[in-house]
């Protein structure tokens, strides 16, 4: 065990937390492990998430299911085109009785923030997210709030082909650690949403299975796993290979790196270990890089897609052997 690593007892507490969590969710998603796991995953370590795919299979009632499991401040901000900066961010209102200045916060001011269809919004609203999301704080008028942890935005998004869409900005994707599809249910999952949807709301009766302070305190532990040497090498060399890959125009950036790395800490501690593989890195690398690529003219016309060149690099990259 090194020195920096999370204890047998946080990785014991990690995994009830993130157990816990889980169940409750799957209570009310149907069929969709891969999904609430890397929802869970992405709240241990302390990223963002954006969830895309067609309207009604269900990406809002994750991302709503995953606020009420945990008993935080939530917030829910339904992105429209006339929704305005000022709406997320908060506002400074003059007061007539103290004749001064008050600053009314907006919706960004919670744990979790659910950002209902966030490519609705015009790119200025959209970018008022930019701050808050990578700095944990808000500036307006020259003065800066400090957003409280835990932090997630779970933002959810039509695809870009969708009617009435505007396409999110690279500065904005880079700013969400994980991309998600929900995907179309299996029969028999879709046959026991029907049944149990039919006759209650399950979201409805989700009670919370963890509040806010605990789950920062499992963050702490995620953060502190170990990471060896070899194993920070095989993230910067994937990052790096997206660089120079004939196929992209756009690679991923040094904040990719470390989302990769915060994930793969997060994957790790769910599986009860107290260090990294590979391998971790490997099962988030998908979720993690594919939405922050952009692909060559060529690439488009001759039908590749960033997660045909992810596998690839993911493929042609040397894997580290052994624990240093």
């Amino acid at each position: 065990m090194t020195a920096n690593a999370g204890t047998a007892p946080d990785l014991d507490s990690v995994q009830s937390v993130a157990s816990a969590i889980h169940h409750a969710i799957s209570t009310v998603i149907e069929g969709k492990e891969a999904a609430v796991r890397t929802a869970v995953t992405v709240l241990l370590a302390e990223g963002h998430l954006l969830v895309e795919d067609v309207p009604g299979v269900g990406k809002t009632m994750l991302a709503k299911a995953l606020a009420k499991s945990i008993d935080c401040d939530v917030s829910r901000v339904q992105f429209t085109p006339d929704l305005l900066p000022s709406d997320i961010t908060g506002v400074n209102v003059f007061n007539q009785n103290s004749h001064s200045f008050e600053f009314r916060r907006g919706a960004i001011f919670a744990n979790i923030v659910v950002g209902d269809e966030i490519n609705r919004a015009s790119p200025k609203t959209q970018s008022a997210l930019l701050e808050c999301m990578a700095e944990r704080q808000v500036t307006v008028d020259g003065t800066t709030y400090p957003l409280a942890g835990p932090f997630l935005v779970m933002a959810t998004q039509n695809p870009i082909e969708m009617e009435g869409t505007y396409p999110l900005p690279e500065a904005q994707r880079d700013r969400f650690m994980a991309r998600i599809s929900m995907g179309y249910p299996s029969g028999a999952a879709e046959l026991a949403m029907l049944q149990s949807h039919g006759e209650h709301d399950p979201l409805g009766a989700l009670q919370p299975v963890t509040d806010g302070a605990t789950v920062q305190r499992q963050i702490s532990a995620v953060r502190r796993l170990h990471t060896a040497p070899a194993l920070r090498e095989y993230v910067v060399a994937l990052v790096t290979a997206s660089r120079n890959h004939s196929s992209l125009r756009l690679g991923a950036s040094p904040r990719a790196g470390l989302h990769l790395l915060a994930a793969a800490r997060a994957n790790a501690a769910l599986a009860g270990r107290d260090h990294v593989l590979p391998e971790d890195v490997q099962t988030l690398a998908p979720a993690v890089l594919t939405h922050r690529l952009m692909l060559t003219g060529e690439a488009q016309l001759s039908g590749r897609s960033t997660g045909d060149v992810v596998a690839d690099i993911l493929q042609r990259t040397p894997v580290p052997s052994g624990r240093r």
